[in-house]
């Protein structure tokens, strides 16, 4: 504990990250303002429903920290960046100029396939809440909307999804770094307070065996967690060695730590993407088939994605 309180005195002793981290905090501040703006005409009581009703829309909703349940100007979240980095980083797999790019250009080469990320993802926010506002408004959540005005929505909702993304990319450059997971991060503890308040009005004396069991449980898992994370094979290592003159030079053992989980959370969150593109991008491409084919236009979507029934 004293080596933790003297970190601590530190960072507030030196001016540069102290700044960096009250960089770093008022751009979170701003994050949680814009996912407190819903967009306008929202039955409450129906959005809760939906929600509550949906485990996927209950994920979605806590890694945009709330977005959802308040169908803020936000309420996509780093998503499409997200999907659009992880399209990026396969699509240097399959084509050799992007693969080029990527090993043979350096920084330069990461920062425009960087730009391609960014711009990509513009695209596919768009699609998202096209799809996301049918979805909400063939659930009766937000009023028919007029052409134009669905068009604004998608607008404001996809600018809300780019300026999260730049706020990620400035908390990365002027912060502490890793911006858009800091982002993430924020998007699921501020729900603790509402989850700690529920609690709190629920709690009873009655049932604190089970609050122990589930107590317990959560702190094994989050050890197993911790365990499987920083879990690593060490690889040993040896220089040979080398003979200069009446010198010996090398020999030196070593090793090379490989961790076990290489790829942390990033499946989980692919995951989560391609259910969320492929779950919205379902009402946009059928609406651009009634506007190829508007002499047999198909059905219009009206399933739910959330029980698989159909309308």
């Amino acid at each position: 504990m004293n080596t933790f309180w003297t970190k601590i005195a530190i960072v507030f002793k030196d001016p540069v990250l102290k700044r960096r981290i009250l960089f770093t905090l008022g751009a979170l501040i701003v994050f949680r303002l814009l996912a407190s703006i819903p967009v306008p005409g929202i039955d409450v009581s129906t959005l809760d429903k939906m929600i509550n009703s949906s485990q996927f829309f209950g994920m979605l909703d806590l890694f945009s920290g709330g977005g959802i349940s308040r169908l803020s100007i936000v309420m996509l979240g780093v998503g499409p960046y997200i999907t659009a980095s992880i399209i990026m980083q396969l699509l240097t797999m399959m084509i050799p100029s992007l693969k080029n790019m990527l090993h043979e250009e350096g920084e330069a080469g990461r920062q425009k396939l960087s730009q391609y990320s960014r711009v990509l993802s513009v695209p596919l926010a768009m699609i998202q809440a096209l799809g996301f506002l049918i979805l909400l408004e063939n659930q009766s959540v937000i009023p028919h909307l007029a052409p134009f005005v669905l068009l604004v929505n998608v607008l404001v909702v996809t600018g809300g999804s780019v300026l999260l993304m730049w706020i990620g990319e400035i908390i990365s450059e002027f912060g502490i770094g890793n911006g858009v997971s800091l982002i993430i991060f924020a998007g699921i503890i501020a729900r603790l307070p509402g989850t700690v308040g529920q609690f709190a009005a629920a709690f009873s004396m009655a049932n604190i065996p089970v609050y122990l069991v589930g107590l317990a449980v959560a702190i094994v898992v989050i050890g197993a967690v911790v365990y499987i994370t920083e879990a690593e094979r060490s690889v040993p290592v040896t220089y040979a060695k080398q003979v200069r003159g009446n010198k010996v030079y090398g020999g030196v053992s070593t090793y090379l730590p490989l961790r076990l989980n290489q790829a942390g959370v990033i499946p989980i969150i692919f995951a989560l993407s391609i259910l969320l593109f492929q779950t919205l991008s379902q009402p946009s491409f059928h609406i651009l088939q009634m506007c190829w084919w508007p002499r047999t236009p198909p059905k219009l979507w009206h399933g739910s994605a959330i029980n698989g029934s159909t309308a």
